[in-house]
C-alpha cells in the first residue's frame, strides 16, 4: 500500500501505573498496573492511520516480544511497518497517571536509540513519495535530521514534533521542518536552547498573541509553529509570507470540551491527526487541520491508554 503519511520514530512497550496522586521522591504508593504499546512514533502512526491516512511507520525494534507486539499491532491497525532489526531490546516506557489524568513518564530507549541514518536513507523512495513526513525526537537526532533532509529535498511537507523537551536538537533540524509542534514545555526549552530567551513554560499560554508570535518568529525565521497548550488549546504562528491558506499570521484555537481521564497520548493524537488532515486536504486552510487535530486529540483523552486510546475519526467525519 502506498503511503501518504510516513512517520519516523520510536516504539515502546508501555508499563502504566494508575494512582490517586503522582509518586513523590522517596514515596511508595499503590496503583493499578497495565501494559501496552506506546512510543511517540508508534502513537502518532496509529493516530494518523485511524484519522484516515495511509501510513507507514519507520522505526527500530528488538528481536523480542516487544518487537513482535509492534508488528502485530501495526498489521491489526492496517499500516505498514518498516523496522530496522536491533540487538538492543525494544524500547520501554514507565508511565504514572494520577486521578486527574496528569502523567509522568520515564523512557528506556533500547532499540530506538539504534535507528540508523543508513536505514532511514534506504527509505528514500518511501519518504520522497509521501505527502507528509512526521518525526519526533525519541530517536537519534542525526537520524531524524537525515529523514527530514530526504523528504525536504523531494518537496514533501515535513512536520517535527519537537518532543520530548530534553531531547537534543539543532537550528539545522528546525530549518528542515515546514511545521514544528512543541507543547509549552518543549517550546520554552527550544527558546532557551536556540534563542537564549528564558520563558517559564507555565507562562506560555498566558502570553498575548503578538508576544507569543514574536517568540515563534525568533525560533524559526520561516515555517509554521504550532504550540499545543493542553486544556487551553493551540497557538498557531506562520511566517507572514507563508500563511498556508489562513487569513492571519497568528491565532488561537480553543480546546475541545471533553471529559479527560488520561492525557498520556494527547499530543501524539494531535500530531497524527494533523498530518492525516494535511495529507487528506493539502489545499485546505491550515486552521481546518488544527481544528480537526484538536477534536481528535480531545477524543483520545476520554479513554485510558496511548495508542489504544486513539479514536477512529477521519477528516471526512468533521463538520465543514
Amino acid at each position: 500500500m502506498s503511503s501518504n503519511v510516513v512517520v519516523v520514530g520510536s516504539f515502546n512497550v508501555d508499563h502504566v501505573w494508575r494512582c490517586e496522586a503522582l509518586p513523590a521522591p522517596g514515596a511508595t504508593i499503590a496503583g493499578r498496573y497495565s501494559t501496552g504499546p506506546g512510543g511517540k512514533g508508534f502513537n502518532q502512526a496509529v493516530a494518523a492511520r485511524r484519522a484516515g491516512a495511509q501510513t507507514t511507520f519507520v522505526c527500530a525494534l528488538g528481536e523480542d516480544a516487544g518487537g513482535a507486539m509492534a508488528r502485530g499491532l501495526a498489521a491489526q491497525d492496517g499500516f505498514t511497518l518498516s523496522a530496522e532489526a536491533s540487538t538492543e531490546p525494544t524500547g520501554t516506557g514507565g508511565i504514572y497517571v494520577d486521578a486527574r489524568g496528569r502523567n509522568t513518564i520515564v523512557i528506556g530507549p533500547g532499540a530506538n536509540a539504534a535507528l540508523s541514518i543508513g536505514f532511514v536513507q534506504q527509505q528514500q523512495a518511501l519518504l520522497a513519495g509521501a505527502k507528509v513526513v512526521l518525526v519526533q525526537l525519541e530517536s537519534p537526532v542525526e537520524t531524524i535530521e537525515a529523514a527530514l533532509a530526504v523528504a525536504r529535498e523531494a518537496g514533501v511537507t515535513t512536520v517535527l514534533n519537537a518532543a520530548p523537551a530534553d531531547a537534543p536538537s539543532s537550528i539545522g533540524l528546525l530549518k528542515l521542518a515546514d511545521v514544528i509542534t512543541p507543547n509549552e514545555t518543549e517550546f520554552a526549552a527550544l527558546l532557551s536552547r536556540h534563542v537564549g530567551e528564558r520563558v517559564d513554560p507555565n507562562d506560555v499560554a498566558a502570553l498575548d498573541g503578538a508576544s507569543l508570535h514574536a517568540l515563534c518568529r525568533k525560533l524559526v525565521g520561516s515555517g509554521t509553529v504550532v504550540v499545543t497548550l493542553g486544556a487551553v488549546g493551540v497557538f498557531v504562528s506562520h511566517d507572514e509570507d507563508t500563511l498556508r491558506g489562513d487569513s492571519q499570521p497568528y491565532y488561537r484555537v480553543g480546546a475541545e470540551q471533553v471529559h479527560a481521564i488520561d492525557t498520556t497520548g494527547a499530543g501524539d493524537a494531535f500530531n497524527g491527526a494533523l498530518v492525516a488532515s494535511i495529507a487528506h486536504s493539502p489545499d485546505a486552510p491550515f486552521a481546518r487541520h488544527v481544528r480537526f487535530a484538536n477534536q481528535f486529540a480531545g477524543r483520545s483523552t476520554e479513554k485510558e491508554g496511548a495508542a489504544a486510546a486513539m479514536p477512529h475519526f477521519t477528516p471526512d467525519d468533521q463538520p465543514a
